[in-house]
């Protein structure tokens, strides 16, 4: 059995000098096949150490129903990592931010009654231990304690950014140390004095959080925990994008220099990411800087030592040789790099009409008002509202009151505009001349919000839809979670510009490596590979193409699917290298 412990400058293991040189990957965001690799190139950088975040949402999808097998398969994960060498710190959250989709929080959570996230709160708690008692019981034989790899846990996370209940906080604490027995817990914040005094707690180790500046956070972290080691837990060393900005990078040289400043104190580190992956599927979390929305990418890149699709990194080179500065390591042993392969073009035979293939994708629901998504049972993807404005009305102002995120404007089977958060824009002129007109709305969630005071973000049509003041009611609703799209009816019809279109085409595949689909001259849409949902694109950027792991693809015929939302084209490429911005 293993124990970490600390004394007035070190962290022991077993009661020898350890530094912790650590680095996250997320087993949900990088496929199975591939947690192997990764982990060695991480060892090669000269960690002893990998962190993960545990994702509750990918855990219990739907209340009660709990899922740990393929990339939800932690218990392999943490194996994997024993079985190369490596310590594992664990942060099982029930908050995780990663902006990852809610902060990890199940959706289904924002319907329980009388619910408040995050503090010591009755229906929130009975939701948090149901799920811990299960995710428990199959750490617990991986635990330093039971002779496991797992020698630290994380209560909550980065708690001080978002509030101050220390009874919230004790009662998580006392729920780890039930559950886990005699582990090492820790907090992580970051380095303010506002952030150090609403998320520490007695008889738990805090660490510090920062990119940079580490003699003036570790100064802070010593006025609130005097003795012990300096642990930076998140070493922000790159960065994540949102759609529209620019493709984050940070130099080689600068990480090294802060770097040098955290172990020059004889601080050990976590490096956040060491290894990105991906936010597949529509699992993107999304920021709301009390302007505006902002949803993130699917490349979770982060400019890490490993890039989204594994390869090696100078970076990583540049902090090994500074590690050896300060460590004994290893001697370094890469794995042989895994193939990328150009397939070339993939030209799109058949299409189908969203719009016109509600039926076989979707079971419709009725109600007065159009309400949630949450409230229609649906978690992802997107939903359509549709009713019938009976009287020919003329000039009216259409108003989509408070829509999340993003909503496609039809009447009559006709496009008349775009309603959506980011821009603020809830309102359309239109002209109502039938005694009859169909309206129907498409709304994309485009992630929820996963950091900061408003992670409380119902999805679709929040509050109504208008003509004028007068409020538009009898709805028929088609949720679309796209999971499957095995009863779509492909043909090859023409498309309509601005309806929004599934294609299909055939990739033949000889020999399986990873590639990325080239989606630079679409606008917006997601694609699926054999059933595999890759995450979505959107021409502002800054991302251009979407990473398709070998495992994803099989030799012989390979089955691609693409919804684009407004503009049409015949073909994609799949390339071998990657283009994020």
């Amino acid at each position: 059995m293993s124990k970490l412990t600390y004394d007035e400058k070190n962290f022991l293991l077993d009661g020898k000098e350890i530094r912790l040189l650590s680095g996250a990957m997320h087993y949900f965001r990088t496929v199975p096949e591939y947690w192997e690799d990764r982990l060695l190139k991480l060892k090669a950088a000269g960690l002893n150490t990998v962190e993960t975040y545990v994702a509750w949402n990918i855990h219990e999808p739907e209340e009660g129903q709990f899922n740990f097998e393929g990339i939800a398969d932690i218990v392999r994960f943490v194996e994997t990592a024993e079985k190369v060498g490596l310590h594992v710190i664990v942060r099982p959250g029930p908050y995780i931010c990663a902006e990852w989709e809610f902060g990890g929080f199940p959706y289904w959570l924002m319907t329980v009654p009388g619910i408040k996230l995050r503090c010591f709160n009755k229906p929130y708690l009975e939701k948090v231990d149901r799920y811990f008692d299960v995710l428990f019981e199959k750490l617990n034989p991986l635990l330093s304690s039971n002779g496991g790899p797992i020698i630290a846990l994380q209560i909550e996370n980065e708690y001080g950014s978002f509030g101050n209940d220390k009874q919230y906080l004790e009662y998580m604490r006392d729920g780890l140390r039930q559950r886990a027995g005699d582990m090492f817990l820790f907090t992580s914040d970051g380095p303010t004095h506002s952030m150090f005094c609403g998320g520490m707690i007695d008889e738990v180790f805090e660490t510090a959080n920062f990119g940079s500046r580490g003699y003036d956070a570790f100064q802070i972290l010593k006025e609130y925990q005097p003795n012990g080691p300096g642990m930076c837990m998140e070493f922000w060393h790159g960065w994540f994008d949102h759609w529209g900005e620019e493709h984050h990078t940070r130099p080689a040289e600068s990480v090294v220099e802060s770097l040098e400043e955290i172990l020059d104190q004889n601080g050990s580190v976590n490096f956040y990411m060491a290894h990105g992956g991906t936010n597949f599927a529509f699992y993107n979390g999304a920021n709301h800087n009390e302007e505006v929305y902002q949803p993130t990418i699917t490349s979770y890149d982060y400019d890490a030592l490993l890039t989204e699709s594994g390869e090696v990194t100078d970076k990583l080179y540049q902090v090994r040789k500074l590690f050896e500065k300060y460590e004994d390591l290893p001697e370094m042993s890469l794995p042989e790099p895994l193939p990328k392969k150009n397939y070339g073009t993939v030209e799109f035979t058949e299409t189908a009409e969203l719009l016109g293939s509600l039926e076989q994708v979707s079971k419709p629901q009725f109600s007065a008002a159009p309400l949630t998504m949450e409230e229609y049972g649906q978690g992802y993807g997107f939903i359509v509202y549709e009713t019938t404005i009976k009287g020919a009305y003329g000039q009216q102002r259409l108003t989509v009151q408070d829509v999340h995120d993003r909503g496609q404007v039809y009447l009559n089977g006709e496009f008349v505009g775009l309603v959506d958060r980011i821009s603020g824009k809830s309102t359309l002129e239109v002209e109502i001349t039938a005694e009859e007109t169909k309206l129907q709305i498409i709304v994309e969630n485009m992630g929820r919000i996963n950091y900061g005071p408003f992670l409380v973000d119902f999805k679709g049509i929040t509050e109504g839809v208008r003509l004028g003041n007068q409020f538009l009611f009898d709805w028929t609703v088609y949720p679309l979670p796209l999971t499957d799209l095995s009863q779509l009816s492909f043909s090859n019809q023409a498309t309509k510009e601005e309806h929004p279109y599934f294609h299909r085409g055939t990739l033949h595949v000889e020999e399986v490596a990873d590639t990325f689909i080239d989606v630079s001259e679409w606008t917006k849409g997601v694609v699926f590979v054999n059933g595999h949902n890759l995450g979505r694109y959107w021409e502002i950027g800054p991302q251009q193409t979407l990473y398709v792991p070998g495992p994803y693809l099989r030799e012989g015929e390979n089955e691609i699917i693409l919804l684009e939302l407004h503009h049409h084209k015949k073909e994609i490429t799949l390339k071998d290298t990657a283009n994020l911005g």
